[in-house]
């Protein structure tokens, strides 16, 4: 049948179109095709020649570099140091054991080195890298980067490792760091990648673990071309990772090193708190240790002596210590009577030297008592009748809130381990906790800062800083973060009666400056840096009526553990308060007597940037007082300062 010839030229068209579009596709499909086959014949004939041979594409993490620790001035703390390290890929090595003999021929391995790596490879999956050798030398990282294609997956790093130069100066503040623990990923539900990075080292107390995500950084990585011995061949592409953030602390190291240097052998712990700001200057717990001992793993011998010490150099005692606050607490019963306006400031009680309560008798320290006192006689001679019978008038309730209100018996957020809150027992306290009722005699021993009263020195710090400024003073101890400063909190008024406060002042000014002071020996001469303080002594032992009548055993008789802990808390100078300063001695004595010259001694050094002129001290103490500074100085160096006046 003949067709028509525009049915023709139509079925001609969409025959043309159609072979076109699939001409089309199937040239395009050429074109990729060909495309494809040379960038895999030419541009990547290389590495496909490379991995022909066995050649294999690992990709490994680069360990972030660790944010650095600085004092206030910019001197540094806690920095990184090289280490040279050896590590296996147990996958890439085949037989682990005749590879490690090897090596061992090169390098002087430490047999539980090995143990140790044996146990974690066994324990480990086969591509994880274990450390055979930590801190090795450069000759050993040549020799076995020499002999690389006999050692397959045995590689030679470079890494880096945290170095405090202060060693025990800041040793409680900053901490320290070591290797990732078993321990320490079990804690994490999912652990970075970066963590199982062979000893990668993480913050395990102090600033260095509060504040571990931010010193941390990010983990950074490469991709490495091995061979089929293990020997890297190159670097193929690598993603640098991100840094750990430098912190700067408000710690003056000078000072602090200082503090430790004048605490000396005792157990005793110090703080330094700036009035205006919260900073805190110095936070110095003593006796101390290395850090750099623990940051490669300490020895059995090393921690076992620092365990056994009766002295218990591993505690924080500035923050974790808590001590009954003894007289140092008197202020807040003040307080708290003089706001509840139960008393003024000239009324006086008489002290026979006892009072009798409930049939039972509470003793002053001054067997045959102090007379008639009032506010400011019986803070200045620590009268303890005056308080017992204050006391009872104003009642647990209202004086465990002023302790509370002044920083005593609350948390202080400070990135510290062991942080402890203390204790400002009240009724409800001892309901809850004990299951009894709150007895008058617990008021009357709380008075005084005995009883269940417990308090750290920086707690009895920041209550010093409130008593002279009036204000919520906090403490701070990180001052900027890679630079930014961190915003201080100076701390609103404290809304309390400005003549109370005043009186209060007047009192601790009398303590360290009126002759029958208890804390007059101690004095600073300058006028301009005069010093408003307390004196405290804890008692850790019941003294029995049998001793009393007999006459008490002077604490230098007793043995150590039983004697009293002498406390002192001052703030200077009394007129424009810039340092409040708190001394506990672990049953160093009385604190008149022990505390109060090392507080002083710390306020001067805080106060003049550096060593004071001993025109600043009685004219009785200053040929002790230079003796003292010369043997300071010439045992620790680095505490000298000039005295220029630094921010």
């Amino acid at each position: 049948m003949k067709r028509n010839p525009k049915e023709l030229e139509a079925t001609h068209r969409t025959l043309s179109r159609r072979t076109l579009l699939l001409g089309g596709a199937q040239a395009a499909f050429v074109g990729v095709l060909v495309l494809r086959m040379r960038y895999l014949q030419m541009d990547q004939a290389d590495q496909f020649r490379l991995l022909a041979e066995e050649n294999r594409i690992n990709v490994r993490l680069i360990p972030p570099k660790r944010g650095e620790i600085y004092d206030r001035f910019g001197q540094i703390l806690a920095q990184n140091s090289p280490s040279y390290r050896i590590i296996i890929v147990p996958e890439d090595a085949g037989d682990v054991e005749e590879v490690i003999a090897r090596i061992s021929n090169l390098v002087p391995l430490d047999p539980k080195e090995i143990e140790r790596a044996m146990a974690e490879i066994r324990r480990s999956p086969p591509f994880l890298p274990i450390t055979l050798a930590d801190q090795v030398t450069w000759e050993d990282i040549s020799r076995v980067a020499v002999n690389a294609p006999a050692l397959p997956g045995i590689t030679p790093e470079v890494g880096s490792t945290r170095f405090y130069p202060r060693k025990a100066d800041f040793a409680h503040v900053i901490g320290y760091v070591g290797p990732v623990s078993e321990y320490d990923l079990s804690r994490l539900t999912d652990p970075e990648p970066v963590l199982h990075i062979p000893r990668f080292q993480i913050g395990k107390v102090g600033v260095e673990t509060k504040l571990e995500q931010v010193l941390r950084g990010k983990a950074g990585a490469k991709r490495i071309e091995v061979n089929s011995t293990g020997r890297v061949m190159r670097e193929l592409n690598r993603r640098d990772g991100e840094p750990g953030a430098d912190l700067q602390l408000t710690i003056d190291a000078s000072l602090q090193g200082y503090v430790q240097a004048r605490l000396g052998s005792e157990s005793a712990a110090a703080v330094v708190i700036d009035c205006e700001s919260g900073d805190l200057r110095a936070i110095v717990s003593s006796p101390s240790f290395d850090p750099n001992l623990f940051v490669r793993g300490i020895s059995v011998a090393n921690y076992r002596a620092l365990t056994e010490d009766l002295y218990r150099p591993l505690a924080n005692k500035t923050v974790q210590g808590l001590y009954p606050p003894g007289s140092t607490f008197k202020m807040m019963t003040a307080m708290a009577a003089l706001e509840a306006g139960l008393i003024g400031p000239e009324e006086t009680v008489w002290c026979p030297g006892h009072l009798t309560v409930s049939g039972r008798r509470f003793h002053c320290w001054r067997r045959g008592g102090h007379g008639h006192v009032n506010l400011q006689n019986s803070l200045k001679q620590s009268c303890d009748v005056y308080f017992y019978d204050l006391a009872i008038k104003v009642g647990i309730d209202k004086i465990s809130a002023m302790a509370q209100r002044f920083g005593l018996g609350v948390y202080h957020d400070l990135p510290m381990s062991a942080v402890a809150t203390g204790l400002a027992p009240d009724r409800a306290w001892k309901e809850r906790v004990h299951g009894q009722k709150w007895q008058i005699g617990d008021t009357v021993n709380a008075s005084i800062g005995q009883g269940y009263m417990l308090a750290s020195p920086l707690q009895l710090a920041v209550m010093s800083a409130r008593l002279a400024t009036g204000r919520l003073v906090a403490p701070r101890l990180v001052r900027s973060i890679n630079g930014v400063e961190q915003t201080g909190n100076p701390g609103e008024d404290m809304g309390l009666n400005e003549n109370n406060l005043h009186h209060m002042r007047r009192a601790m000014f009398a303590v360290s400056n009126d002759r029958r002071g208890t804390a007059y020996g101690s004095r600073i001469i300058e006028e301009a840096y005069r010093m408003a303080g307390k004196t405290g002594t804890s008692q850790v032992r019941n003294i029995t009526a049998a001793e009393r009548a007999a006459g008490v055993i002077r604490n230098q008789d007793l043995p150590w553990e039983r004697r009293d802990h002498a406390l002192f808390v001052n703030y200077a100078p009394f007129d424009n308060p810039k340092y409040a300063v708190s001394v506990v001695v672990e049953h160093g004595g009385g604190g008149s007597s022990v505390a109060a010259p090392i507080a002083r001694d710390i306020t001067l050094q805080a106060l003049y940037d550096g060593t004071p002129p001993l025109t600043a001290y009685p004219s009785k103490d200053r040929a002790r007082i230079e003796a003292q500074q010369k043997r300071l100085h010439r045992e620790r160096p680095d505490i000298k300062s000039d005295g220029r006046n630094r921010a």
